[in-house]
């Protein structure tokens, strides 16, 4: 036996289900005195945010295009960027792994300084 209904009556089926969850965690929380009990109110609670964004899917997709979006948020990489102590005629190439090899040496003496009995240590 199939029930047939609405795609609006289903919509607001789901925003009550979402807002009965909302007000049950609530509740739940306010009133518990056991952490597990707490526990139990933020899993009504994220459902009914699982719910909602399930809800609001359809609306957001249709707003800001996430077909478009999406693929480009997966793509994202992080370039390093070149140093502003480089002139313009410089070449970054050699530039860059002198700055490497003196930040190396800087950070090398530091770790020496920090070794117990290192030569900057000083005990007396």
């Amino acid at each position: 036996m199939d029930i047939h209904i609405s795609s609006r009556d289903f919509r607001c089926l789901q925003l009550a289900c979402v807002a009965i969850g909302l007000v049950a965690g609530s509740i739940i929380i306010g009133v518990s005195v056991s952490k597990a009990a707490a526990a139990m109110g933020g899993v009504f609670i994220g459902a009914a945010g699982l719910g909602l964004l399930l809800f609001a899917y359809p609306f957001l997709k249709a707003r800001f295009n996430l077909d478009h979006i999406l693929p480009m948020i997966g793509s994202l990489r992080i370039r390093p960027q070149s140093g502003p102590d480089h002139g313009e005629g410089g070449s970054t190439a050699n530039g860059n792994k002198e700055g490497t090899r003196s930040s190396l040496s800087t950070v090398s003496k530091t770790l020496e300084k920090l070794k117990p009995g290192g030569r900057g240590t000083e005990e007396g």
